[in-house]
């Protein structure tokens, strides 16, 4: 249907997450920052074997006084002795630039020493570093191998890795069940990051018999430990019904809590069940601070949802250019909605110069996006039409070339131009 403009009404698109991390946010790399963060070198060497003990307190205390060479010099002597933690120790410390120049090929040496000889630790970061490439040509193969020798030693933080390879298909076959498998053992020693992929994996039903009940179970656990990710999907069970009784006010207090970390699907939904006032009262402001949050992170949904704010007024002051901006933003990154919200736009010319090219090429962008069953598209495709029956065929021509050669793309607030 369209409205009274003839302009194609999209509807409301609410979005789920599905659980799984954004392409934007390599997984491996997050998980090992937080390894990084538990092995700073005083840590690393204070956790060294009661046979060198005094030797490696020595070279924490070098380094509490500002004296890496004689941190350095102790280490080396423990390396000619064999010592693998003073190995790991010095492959911290050239991979982080602590004390030294950062050199990620002689933190590979290093830490490849330590692994040789069975440091749990540097196996892990070892496999980190086949995996991000860094001193090394990238190697999943490689990176699976060093990960899998750390976690069948028990170290958690290579267990919840290796689940996260099985589970992505990285450098081995993909294997939800053995995702499954690493995922438990890390998540019975604690670990938030497991703990929430195997809550995932049983609201699923993926490698586990599909269970909401296990899926809360791990996804409290998870979130009690921080994790904003478990609180978002633990936001969705409550506010959903699954697993727990339906309960509006707990699904908006856990998804609050985890928009406070910063993730945008926690608050385009927080917007959205603003905008119901489901759990809260209806807000049109409230509305708009959640979208603007979850848009200049780049999230396509909430941005086009805030432009459709500014075209209605509504939690804002009615501007047609601010909602242009926003539009854009989405469109630009492949959201058919808002693709035709700009469509609509150029072709009223409203908030941009009137502009029937332009107009033709996103409407005709929406249209190629939605399915043909949808019938959504029969009316795109009318706006399509309309705006082509008064162009010249060059113009015809242009918006289709345009069209034909755009290419969807990331869009962080400050790429776009304000018309």
């Amino acid at each position: 249907m369209t409205n009274e403009e003839g302009v194609p009404e999209m509807g409301r698109e609410m979005r789920r997450s599905s659980g799984r991390h954004d392409e934007k946010r390599p997984v491996l790399s997050f998980k090992v920052q937080g390894l990084v963060a538990s092995t700073l070198l005083a840590l690393a060497l204070l956790g060294a074997a009661a046979a060198a003990a005094q030797t490696l307190d020595d070279a924490v205390e070098a380094l509490k006084r500002g004296d890496p060479a004689a941190a350095i010099e102790t280490l080396r002597v423990l390396v000619e002795q064999g010592s693998a933690e003073a190995q790991f120790s010095l492959g911290v410390m050239y991979a982080e630039g602590r004390g030294v120049p950062q050199d990620d090929g002689k933190a590979v040496q290093w830490f490849r020493l330590a692994a040789d000889q069975g440091h749990a630790e540097a196996q892990v970061r070892l496999g980190h570093i086949y995996e991000e490439g860094r001193g090394v040509s990238r190697d999943y193969g490689e990176a699976v191998r060093w990960i899998r020798l750390a976690a069948e030693q028990g170290n958690v933080d290579a267990q919840a890795l290796l689940g996260f390879m099985y589970e992505e298909g990285r450098g081995m076959p993909q294997d939800d069940g053995e995702a499954a498998g690493w995922y438990r053992l890390a998540a019975d020693q604690g670990d938030a990051f497991a703990r929430f992929r195997l809550g995932f994996m049983y609201e699923e039903g993926r490698g586990v018999p599909r269970d909401d009940g296990e899926a809360v179970r791990w996804y409290r656990l998870a979130a009690d430990q921080g994790n904003a990710f478990a609180k978002f999907r633990l936001g969705i069970m409550y506010e959903e019904g699954r697993g727990v009784p339906q309960d509006d006010m707990e699904a908006v207090r856990w998804c609050r809590l985890a928009a406070g970390q910063e993730d945008d699907d926690v608050q385009y939904t927080l917007g959205g069940m603003d905008e119901e006032g489901r759990g809260v009262p209806q807000d049109d402001g409230e509305v708009v601070r959640w979208c603007r949050l979850a848009a200049e992170q780049g999230d396509a949904f909430a941005q086009f949802r805030l432009g459709f704010m500014y075209d209605e007024g509504r939690g804002v002051p009615q501007d047609d250019s601010e909602a242009v901006r926003w539009y854009r933003l989405a469109a630009e990154q492949g959201n058919a909605v808002a693709q035709v919200r700009l469509g609509a736009m150029y072709e009223k010319g409203r908030g941009v110069p009137q502009d029937d090219v332009q107009a033709h090429k996103w409407y005709n962008l929406a249209a190629s996006r939605i399915s043909s069953s949808d019938q959504r598209r029969n009316e795109v495709v009318k706006a399509r039409n309309r705006v082509g029956g008064k162009m010249t065929r060059t113009q015809l021509a242009e918006a289709q070339r345009l069209a034909r050669e755009w290419q969807p793309k990331p869009s962080a607030v400050q790429d776009v131009p304000d018309r």
